[in-house]
């Protein structure tokens, strides 16, 4: 009988490095949102990858930087919670960017906090810079940390992921799988949900207004014809960003409905009925029950 491995495994990096993007190539299926713009993943999204008889399972943490509101220390103790969590750590660093101010702080708290776990480097975005600065990158990581392996990688493009995914499968250590063979995600399919809407208002909101509103999925109905009825509330702080949000005649809230609506189509197999309602909340950032609904600890937003 086939020995089986399993574990946990923590990516982490500053915002937009790309961690999103490498746990949905790696999955292979879209668990966590991607978008241009940073800090959108806020809870810790598992994705459950199969790799020969290991099961790895990612947690993808919202990326470090530096905290100003309750709601950004609550999102980088997720991440360091889930990097506490893991088997294996993963520091994502983008090639062209390098070594930058944030990392620094990343790799010295990763000096404190690796608690003599393996720490793996991905450098991701190798396409955007020539070979001999990718060695120099290499060396000058390496120098600030003891890392256990480093590989070069395109999540983007896929190039590299599946030595890294080898590499993890090989690492983890013996055990039953954590999960049934065919779950890719451990989030709640309301909050799967509410991540796809969130995602679709972040693409189509240009302004500052995306950190200031969240989705929340308020109904689930399967209904006996094989659909689902899904109604979500879109909470944001003032009624002028109620206004941008709707739009025109309700354009901008119609075509928010219609590519979230497609996607959970997509992801779920089935038709969907959504329902977008926004609501004015201005005090939302500072309600405990928001941030359970992110599955995010309040408490943790404390200073």
């Amino acid at each position: 009988m086939t020995e089986t491995r399993a574990g946990f495994v923590a990516l982490i990096g500053e915002p937009n490095a790309g961690k999103s993007t490498l746990l949905n190539r790696m999955v292979g299926a879209k668990v966590s949102i991607v978008t241009h713009k940073v800090q959108t993943t806020r809870a810790r999204i598992r994705g459950v990858a199969i790799e020969g008889d290991t099961q790895i399972v990612f947690i993808d943490t919202p990326g470090l930087f530096a905290p100003r509101r309750r709601l950004d220390r609550a999102m980088v103790a997720a991440a360091w919670s889930g990097a506490a969590d893991a088997d294996i750590v993963v520091l994502l660093v983008e090639a062209h960017r390098g070594v930058t101010a944030g990392v620094k702080v990343i790799l010295d708290a990763l000096n404190e906090r690796a608690g003599g776990r393996p720490v793996a480097l991905a450098i991701n975005k190798i396409d955007k810079v020539k070979a001999d600065k990718l060695l120099v990158l290499t060396k000058e990581l390496n120098d600030l940390h003891d890392f256990t392996e480093t590989f070069m990688i395109s999540a983007e493009k896929g190039h590299g992921v599946d030595t890294l995914r080898k590499w993890l499968a090989a690492e983890l250590p013996k055990g039953p799988w954590l999960y049934p063979e065919d779950q890719i995600a451990d989030l709640p399919l309301r909050m799967i949900a509410a991540e796809i809407t969130r995602e679709k208002l972040t693409l189509r909101l240009h302004q500052e207004l995306p950190y200031q509103l969240t989705v929340e999925t308020e109904n689930w109905e399967d209904r006996k014809d094989g659909s689902v009825k899904i109604d979500q509330l879109i909470y944001v702080m003032r009624d002028g960003h109620k206004g941008i949000l709707l739009g025109h005649k309700g354009e901008t809230i119609k075509a928010v409905g219609k590519a979230s609506r497609e996607e959970l189509e997509e992801f779920l197999g089935r038709k969907v009925h959504l329902f977008l309602q926004v609501k004015v909340r201005p005090n939302w950032l500072n309600e405990a029950e928001r941030y359970s609904e992110m599955g995010l600890n309040f408490k943790d937003g404390n200073t």
